[in-house]
């Protein structure tokens, strides 16, 4: 059985491209020993997130991100722009959790 049932179809083979919502959910983040930070979240799929600004970080270090009510997350940057961020979750969302989020943060 496949980890991912849902990714079995080529036609689907990136569905957090097609589940991402727009979001703005104030949290914490960091990188490696650094201090906790308070950014927000502006774009969320279950496969990652924007942040809206978090400057000064090294897209060879991994985030450490606590979204309220969660427990602690870890992705990686996959692009930077300005001071915004685009992150890809370590494991990804189930979708409960990402239509929880989406729902509370609206």
């Amino acid at each position: 059985m496949a980890q991912f049932p849902y990714l079995d179809d080529e036609d689907d083979a990136q569905p957090e491209r097609d589940t991402r919502a727009e979001v703005s959910i104030v949290c914490e983040a960091r990188q490696g020993t650094r201090p906790w930070r308070k950014v927000r979240l502006e774009d969320l799929s279950p496969g990652g997130f924007r942040v809206a600004w978090m400057p000064d970080v090294r897209a060879d270090t991994p985030l450490r991100i606590r979204i309220p009510g969660m427990q602690m997350l870890t992705a990686k940057i996959v692009w930077q722009r300005d001071n915004a961020l685009g992150c890809a979750f370590e494991e990804p969302l189930y979708p409960a959790v990402f239509e929880h989020l989406v729902r509370t943060a609206g």
